[in-house]
């Protein structure tokens, strides 16, 4: 079922580019609808790939995140090791915001320059795919908050799956995000993923017929 509200208020208003701001608990799906929506024509920036190449080796990034952390955190390559990291930031608290301190200001902004060079490339519709966009105060890059939500057995399902891991650290791992309801408030389109990926994919595709075509629409008669 899709649910839709009207953030902006009234007529759409045209834009050069439409920004999504795609978001999801793990394992709700929302990378698989990231790639549905990348199929139908949409650009697709990955927060996730933007935060590795945040701290990659020899970057401003990596200096503060040694600094913070120390060199243990590194591979023999000299590259952060992101399970050493993580041990590091998700048994602290304090440790995950000064992470995020590092991080996410770095991200915004290059998250920002990839949406500027797109829309000069004349791109007409991208999505910002991050787990953490409400979180990291990145929903001001997007026009539409998209929201993906899932049953939490099903979560639990995928995960197993995923990762091996037991129910436990599953679960801890999904109490500690956002919930669904809080994401949820912030929504223009809430894609509800518990059935089938045909139905997924075409929850995806109704929306974007509904929210996202025109703009591509408007491109072809330019």
């Amino acid at each position: 079922m899709l649910k839709f509200t009207h953030r902006f208020g009234g007529p759409y208003r045209h834009k050069v580019m439409l920004v999504i701001g795609l978001t999801g608990g793990i394992g709700s799906g929302k990378s698989t609808a990231a790639r549905i929506l990348q199929g139908l024509g949409a650009e697709v920036i990955d927060a996730d790939k933007v935060g590795h190449e945040a701290y990659a080796q020899g970057t401003e990034g990596w200096r503060e995140v040694v600094q913070a952390f120390g060199d243990g955190i590194l591979a023999e390559s000299g590259d952060v090791d992101r399970k050493k990291l993580g041990a590091v930031v998700f048994s602290d608290a304090h440790a995950l915001k000064h992470l995020n301190a590092i991080l996410h200001p770095r991200m915004y902004t290059m998250m920002k320059d990839r949406l500027d060079i797109l829309r000069e490339q004349g791109s007409s519709v991208a999505v910002v795919e991050a787990a953490l966009l409400i979180e990291a105060n990145w929903a001001r890059l997007a026009d539409e908050i998209w929201v993906v939500v899932s049953p939490a057995d099903m979560v639990l399902q995928r995960l197993r799956r995923r990762s091996g891991a037991n129910e436990e650290s599953i679960r801890a791992r999904i109490q500690s995000q956002m919930t669904d309801d809080k994401r949820v408030s912030y929504a223009d389109v809430v894609i509800e993923n518990s059935g089938t990926l045909a139905e997924l994919e075409e929850q995806v595709k109704a929306s974007w017929r509904l929210r996202a075509s025109r703009y591509q629409e408007n491109d072809k008669g330019q």
